[in-house]
């Protein structure tokens, strides 16, 4: 009689995913679904946990460089290359939304997508999002790499992007790698200086946002803008 081998559940993702959804898997899991396979010596699930505790979670993991990826032993391009398109995915999908609806009438959609395309950033970013006069997004752009208090980013080239777009108003957006959304004095004095150069040219600056992981604080909820 032939005996059937029952595997651990950690090596059955895919199965588990198909049954359950995704949502019952843990992060090693749904990792392993996309990597696939394992390295010798090591499975895929306790590969993608090994992953996860090297970069620090997920976010860490996904916001790796790929040349920071494939230093990792038996990670090679391919492996390397599935993990960065996951985010640019996520991203895409959310950026799909955007222009359908008013940032002012859905704001959670603004900042989660400013978390997925800023939060794993290890420096800092600034990103703009640029609005029509409905308030729905026209273009997103990258502004500049650096940190806003060794200006990085110079108001006029902000204005030059935005009526390069057409754009009506305006979002955007940076990161504190720190880890502290907190905006900083250098973050205060620079918005302002950039709303006051948007309205010469009557482009409404609507909020700027500082991301630090999962955490967005707005500068217009606060009144600070």
């Amino acid at each position: 009689m032939k005996l059937s081998v029952r595997l651990p559940k950690h090596e059955r993702p895919r199965e588990r995913l198909l049954r359950h959804g995704a949502a019952a898997l843990q992060d090693a899991e749904l990792l392993a679904v996309t990597l696939r396979t394992g390295i010798p010596g090591l499975h895929v699930v306790e590969l993608c946990n090994r992953l996860l505790r090297q970069f620090g979670g997920l976010r860490g993991l996904l916001g790796a460089a790929p040349e920071e990826l494939m230093a990792v032993p038996g990670l090679g391009a391919a492996k390397a290359c599935m993990l960065a398109a996951l985010l640019e995915l996520a991203r895409r999908a959310i950026e799909e939304e955007l222009p359908q609806v008013s940032s002012l009438d859905h704001p959670w959609q603004v900042k989660q997508y400013c978390k997925v395309a800023l939060g794993h950033r290890r420096v800092e970013h600034c990103i703009a999002l640029y609005l029509d006069n409905q308030l729905r997004l026209i273009a997103t752009g990258e502004l500049a790499r650096g940190t806003l208090s060794q200006a990085s980013v110079y108001p006029r080239e902000v204005v030059r992007e935005a009526l390069r777009h057409h754009a009506a108003a305006l979002i955007i957006a940076h990161n504190h790698p720190s880890g502290v959304a907190e905006p900083s004095a250098a973050d205060h004095s620079f918005t302002q200086h950039l709303k006051k150069a948007l309205a010469l040219v009557d482009i409404k600056l609507v909020d700027h946002l500082v991301v630090a992981g999962g955490t967005v604080v707005s500068m217009a909820e606060r009144g600070t803008l």
